[in-house]
């Protein structure tokens, strides 16, 4: 089995990190003791330029959950079909090929899910299989990955897709001014990613030269549940919608477990640190790729490409990952046989790593 594709799509209102910065400010400046931390909070973010959904001035008549949430859902919509039709179109597939989905959000909730409208635009077999996923964050990209690689490997002659949309501007509060919600109005973005997912009896995974491009091999997953860490990250969920919940020990968090994780999980698959040829790693922000670079004694520029994707787009939550590793297909292959992990972290907290193979 083996990541065939990745497709991403963004809203068409990019703006620079100073300029958000300067309209919450000024949205808020009644609110915040001291103006002037925004501005030192956001520049520490690592982030240069993010898309949102809506113009700047649009957010300030947004109120209350219900309708910021149907703005998610057309939203999420919208940009989840841009974002398969690029990852198919890469491979030559097109919706009808697809056997199962999986998406994952945790910035908005739908019933019907978003799957289910995207099967009534698009041409996927009323057979499909669906699987939405909600709550687990950050780490749900690599998660999805493992759950979509799952079920190929029990129907290997199918193919799976991974679609992620994080709409992370609409859950900006108003009413929020802690340090926890201004840094995540400064570090999270906008963006939608979608990966095919081809089990290994089906012509893509048997014949990947055909995709013109390399596409690593699914060796093996793991997941590493955290006990009793549930105050690290996640939502505190009210009248007015997603509050952010944020401990400054997430990089702490990452220090403690992540290279134990990956060495225990190569270990597992007769490897070591030294096979690894790249580290394709979930954008959370600098203090938690600092962390990653710090926790697994990693060369200079080892992580360029998620620090690339935190300047261009910023933090896309469970996309972030997929973004990274739309650039590594793309930009940044490994060469034949070498071995690639795949990782991000999130609530519960918990991490997700992904043995690759190119």
């Amino acid at each position: 089995m083996r990541i065939a594709s990745v497709g991403t799509a963004y809203p068409p209102h990019r703006y620079p990190q100073s300029v958000i910065t300067e309209a919450l400010r000024n949205r808020w400046q009644d609110r915040l003791e001291e103006p002037r931390i925004l501005n030192r909070l956001h520049a520490n973010c690592g982030v240069e330029f993010r898309n949102l959904v809506f113009p700047l001035d649009v957010y300030e008549n947004l109120s209350g959950f219900g309708p910021t949430n149907d703005a998610w859902i057309k939203a999420a919509v919208e940009l989840g079909e841009q974002a398969i039709t690029t990852a198919l179109n890469r491979v030559g597939l097109t919706a009808a090929d697809i056997s199962a989905i999986f998406f994952a959000s945790v910035t908005g909730i739908s019933s019907p899910t978003i799957d289910a409208r995207l099967i009534n635009l698009m041409p996927f077999p009323t057979s499909v299989k669906r699987t939405p996923i909600f709550g687990l964050g950050c780490v749900a990209g690599a998660a999805g990955i493992s759950r979509a690689s799952d079920y190929v490997r029990a129907f290997p002659d199918q193919y799976a897709l991974l679609l992620s949309v994080e709409l992370c501007s609409l859950t900006w509060q108003d009413d929020d001014q802690s340090i926890a919600n201004l840094i995540s109005c400064g570090l999270f973005g906008d963006g939608a990613a979608a990966v095919v997912i081809a089990g290994a009896d089906t012509p893509l995974a048997q014949q990947p030269t055909s995709i013109q491009r390399p596409c690593p091999r699914v060796v093996a997953t793991r997941s590493t549940f955290y006990r009793n860490t549930e105050h690290i990250m996640g939502w505190s969920i009210g009248d007015s919608g997603f509050k952010i919940v944020l401990s400054p020990d997430v990089p702490k968090v990452v220090n403690e477990h992540l290279r134990n994780n990956v060495e225990t999980f190569l270990a597992d698959n007769g490897l070591t640190m030294d096979r690894i040829c790249s580290y394709i790693f979930h954008s959370g922000g600098p203090k938690v790729l600092e962390a990653m670079e710090t926790s697994l004694n990693l060369p200079p520029n080892a992580l360029a490409p998620s620090w690339k994707s935190l300047r261009e787009v910023g933090n896309l939550s469970a996309a972030s990952v997929l973004a990274v590793m739309e650039d590594y297909l793309l930009n940044h292959p490994g060469t034949p046989g070498c071995y690639s992990i795949l990782a991000a972290m999130g609530p519960a907290f918990c991490s997700e790593l992904v043995l690759l193979q190119w």
